[in-house]
């Protein structure tokens, strides 16, 4: 089969790590994969045999924001064009909702073949910080991008929330949970950690503000656990500083350690007495799976998205309510009563299985 992957730039992040793990699953299994970024920005190693092409946008007049859209989306018609010389693609996947409404404009992507993969939680993303007439007028156009289409979301959650919150009707729809190499995970994760043997507790994600680490440090301060709290992600200094300021206000800044994210945060995972999650929304919660896989308990806000459907039957005890008292509530139960992680809890999420829910969209029928 003849795969497309349509994504704007790789940078790091969950969305367009997923691609690349489908990318490289899809090839192992012996499929035609390949991946046109339409930037230039790549922070992770292409996997090998896929076909990567950079589809670059060069307009530097005045007016190219007004005709960006369109413009784009011829670009990206010529190089399906010139791709499909030697064949046509049998599925073809845009993801993130900037690569999609390019996609929408396109003339030689057949709509058949082509799935929108929805990784967030639109409503939250794109409605929560607007109001009145720039609230209206942003559903409408995501509306207007997804009406009638194909969709793949990454949790129920997901595909809940771009249906039912933007009054959408779907041509066909489908749930399938991100893709994760367990072996690999499991073998990354036996590389030497320094803090390995030391009790302590691990938040893996970057410093933005849904992440609501303001909402982890107060929560860790009520548990009363000493053991120490890494914070392990990037973003900005000012951010950072900020949350600096606010271990000094819980009296905790003596035991919270933040630490750069590294290429092999397993490791880390692993070692952590309990993976913590706190955010306001995640589209699906890639760093669950991964504690799992790690065998590394974790606990997570009981947000909107796919936290609770990762963490289900004795492990949704980790799922707490929304305020800082609940989050610590269930750490403590959890970090002194941690539940028992069935290994085979994880099989699901395996490149293989993923990877053949994704082929089977090719069979499916309106």
């Amino acid at each position: 089969m003849r795969i497309l992957m349509i994504i704007d730039g790789l940078p790091g992040g969950g969305a367009e790590k997923t691609v690349l793990t489908l990318s490289r699953g899809l090839i192992a299994m012996g499929h035609q994969v390949s991946v046109f970024s339409l930037r230039r920005v790549c922070d992770y190693e292409i996997p090998e045999g896929v076909d990567y092409q950079i589809i670059l946008d060069k307009c530097k007049k005045p007016w190219r924001k007004l005709t960006e859209l369109s413009r784009r989306a011829a670009l990206l018609d010529s190089a399906v064009e010139q791709a499909q010389k030697t064949g046509p693609f049998d599925l073809i996947f845009s993801h993130l909702h900037k690569t999609d409404r390019i996609v929408a404009h396109t003339r030689n992507l057949p709509r058949e073949k082509l799935w929108y993969c929805i990784h967030g939680m639109f409503s939250f993303s794109y409605l929560q910080h607007r109001h009145g007439f720039s609230r209206w007028l942003k559903r409408q156009k995501i509306k207007r991008v997804y009406q009638n289409s194909n969709v793949v979301a990454v949790s129920k959650a997901v595909l809940q929330d771009i249906t039912e919150r933007f009054d959408i009707t779907l041509a066909k729809s489908a749930v399938i949970h991100n893709p994760f190499d367990i072996d690999s995970i499991q073998r990354s994760a036996k590389e030497p950690c320094e803090m390995a043997g030391q009790d302590y507790l691990i938040h893996v994600g970057r410093f933005h503000e849904h992440k609501r680490h303001d909402r982890l440090i107060n929560a860790y301060a009520l548990s009363g656990i000493q053991a120490p709290l890494v914070l392990m992600g990037n973003g900005n200094a000012e951010r950072i500083e900020q949350l600096k300021t606010m271990t000094a206000a819980a009296c905790v800044a003596d035991r919270v350690i933040f630490k750069s994210f590294v290429p092999n945060p397993y490791p880390w995972i692993a070692n952590a007495r309990v993976l913590l999650l706190s955010s306001d929304c995640e589209g699906f919660g890639n760093v669950l799976v991964e504690a799992l896989i790690c065998q590394t308990p974790a606990v997570s806000t009981h947000c909107p998205g796919g936290p609770e459907e990762i963490l289900t039957g004795k492990l949704a005890r980790g799922l707490s309510g929304m305020s800082d008292r609940q989050l610590a509530d269930t750490l403590l139960d959890i970090y002194h009563n941690p539940p028992l992680i069935d290994a085979s809890i994880t099989d699901s999420y395996s490149i293989g299985a993923i990877c053949q829910q994704y082929l089977s969209l090719s069979t499916e029928k309106i």
